[in-house]
């Protein structure tokens, strides 16, 4: 995969004055090291389905695995567009991040294997992964994995306030 170009800018109308912008390399190692993420997809009702799950960041992307028979396996075959958000529930301090993208599977073993790495460097044995056929595990343990390349990423760093939007090409 070739790294994607980011362009970086910090949006004035949306904190105070003097913020920074947060630099996409800080930006990319809160994300890649939040121990939970929220996944927000759309319903086929058109409302929003919103569930918390762990990930890994591989490969400039976001990594997350569902079963396939799960609400938001099934939103992601019908739209790909998805929100991924991670943070910290407080007011004053931290940085919370939003990435938008679109998901697509993940199929090919050796970049199953590389992810099943990633999970297991992570988060340790609890989520050791089998690789299967064109996902992780077998029968009816078995999860589809989706790759979210970002397309835009927000970092809200809150003190001092400001909004930071990165745009990927």
């Amino acid at each position: 995969m070739t790294t994607p170009t980011v362009t970086t800018t910090i949006d004035s109308r949306y904190g105070e004055p003097g913020a920074e912008p947060t630099p996409w390399p800080e930006t990319e190692a809160l994300f890649a090291s939040a121990p939970l993420y929220w996944v927000s997809t759309t319903h086929t009702s058109g409302r929003p389905h919103v569930a918390p799950l762990v990930g890994v960041w591989h490969d400039d992307a976001f990594h997350l695995t569902v079963g396939p028979g799960e609400q938001k396996a099934l939103n992601l075959v019908r739209d790909p567009r998805i929100a991924v958000t991670t943070g910290r529930n407080e007011w004053d301090s931290g940085v919370d991040v939003v990435l938008e993208g679109e998901a697509a599977r993940v199929t090919d073993h050796d970049t199953l294997t590389a992810i099943a790495a990633a999970y297991l460097d992570k988060y340790g044995e609890a989520w050791r992964f089998e690789v299967g056929d064109e996902g992780f595990g077998i029968a009816d343990e078995f999860a589809w994995v989706f790759r979210v390349a970002p397309r835009k990423v927000l970092a809200f760093a809150k003190k001092p306030h400001g909004q930071t939007a990165h745009r990927f090409r």
